[in-house]
């Protein structure tokens, strides 16, 4: 198991810092190629620069009242999720095809029954009962 881990290209773990603009202000985000990779993906998919998503990313999280003060992490666990979304099959990884018009009410209440699903069988693994 490790070897799939181990043997990968150690760039994806190397620590890129990019400075952007977000409303004027200057600011430096520092994570991992693997992350940036998927960001990018992401941002193509809606026909956007890396910055241009980030920027969305950053200005809607404020409107939700979510606090921002560490956004690298809710970067992360952005790409998390959508690579988590894209392995239980409720997202396609299609460049083609917009996220910005999904319904995501709906992939995140799909997304909370396959992570409740996945706590009870690995609970029924380790013979605990609920």
């Amino acid at each position: 198991m490790c070897g799939l881990f181990i043997n990968a290209d150690a760039d994806l773990w190397e620590s890129k810092t990019r400075s952007m603009r977000i409303e004027g202000v200057v600011t430096s985000i520092r994570m991992e190629t693997f992350f940036w990779n998927i960001l990018q993906e992401i941002a193509c998919r809606d026909e956007m620069t890396v910055n241009q998503l980030v920027t969305k990313l950053y200005l809607e999280s404020l409107d939700a009242d979510h606090d921002v003060g560490n956004f690298t992490s809710f970067l992360r666990v952005c790409c998390g999720r959508y690579l988590s979304l894209s392995a239980d099959g409720h997202l396609q990884r299609d460049e083609a095809k917009p996220l910005a018009g999904l319904a995501s009410a709906k992939l995140i209440e799909k997304e909370t029954e396959a992570a409740n699903l996945r706590q009870l069988n690995a609970a029924n693994r380790r013979g605990e009962s609920h």
